[in-house]
């Protein structure tokens, strides 16, 4: 299996942090990295990056860290990195045949999460999200958060930023099929912006959108560095959670 990093998007509050939001410093490893990172350790056999905002110097960056992960990662840069995050996905979707881990530059994933994930395929779906039921935890941060209604089996029936009842959060990571890449280009020619959320919603309409419940502990840890207090939480948490990332020092 394959992973798809979104990595174009501005990253406008951790400006003040550094010039590239994928590329911010948690306690000295790249966010890029650390995803990379976990999704190798998660079984990822080549990583796909999307870049936009500041685009060669992500590029740059990249076989550098393919070495030292050990696995291949190639960029896909997206044409117009202003656009929603759906575009980004059809951008790198294109690079990968059949099934893939997706997540979110900004997110940090403990492995054995993402290997759950990744485990959670079934024909009956044709994507599955990682989600959150701990909706209140200090980690989330509400007024940034997509939140996500779920049926009694897991369905999700609405996703996004305002939806009106929710029960859980979206964690920043999927289980990806073709048929969302396919969702994405029909909320677009309905005349969506073209957000990831609007070809999820597209999928839950059809009863094609599943969940997987990331539990609790630390197996299941994860965190959306988003913002400069979200920044210094995960450079506090970031080497307790990810020790494949932050091995320890002599």
């Amino acid at each position: 299996m394959d992973a798809l990093i979104i990595a174009a998007g501005f990253g406008s509050r951790l400006a003040a942090l550094s010039p590239s939001k994928p590329l911010t410093p948690v306690a000295g490893v790249p966010l890029l990295e650390l995803g990379v990172r976990q999704a190798a350790a998660a079984g990822a056999r080549k990583v796909v990056v999307v870049t936009g905002h500041e685009a060669e110097l992500v590029e740059a960056f990249l076989p550098d860290l393919a070495a030292r992960v050990g696995v291949p990662v190639e960029a896909a840069r997206v044409a117009d990195w202003s656009k929603p995050n759906g575009w980004s996905v059809l951008a790198g979707a294109e690079r990968i045949a059949g099934d893939y881990l997706l997540m979110m530059a900004d997110h940090v994933f403990a492995a054995k999460l993402l290997a759950g994930l990744a485990g959670a395929g079934a024909a009956d779906r044709g994507v599955t999200l990682a989600i959150d039921r701990a909706t209140t935890s200090d980690l989330i941060d509400p007024d940034d958060a997509t939140w996500v209604e779920t049926a009694d089996d897991g369905r999700i029936l609405a996703i996004g930023k305002a939806i009106a009842h929710w029960n859980a959060v979206d964690c920043g990571a999927f289980l990806a099929t073709p048929e969302l890449a396919a969702a994405i280009r029909a909320a677009i020619d309905a005349g969506k912006a073209g957000s990831l959320s609007e070809g999820m919603q597209v999928l839950a309409d059809a009863g094609r959108a599943q969940t997987h419940d990331v539990g609790s502990g630390p197996a299941a840890w994860w965190m959306d560095v988003d913002d400069p207090r979200a920044h210094a939480l995960a450079e506090q948490l970031a080497p307790r959670y990810l020790p494949e990332c932050y091995p320890p020092r002599s």
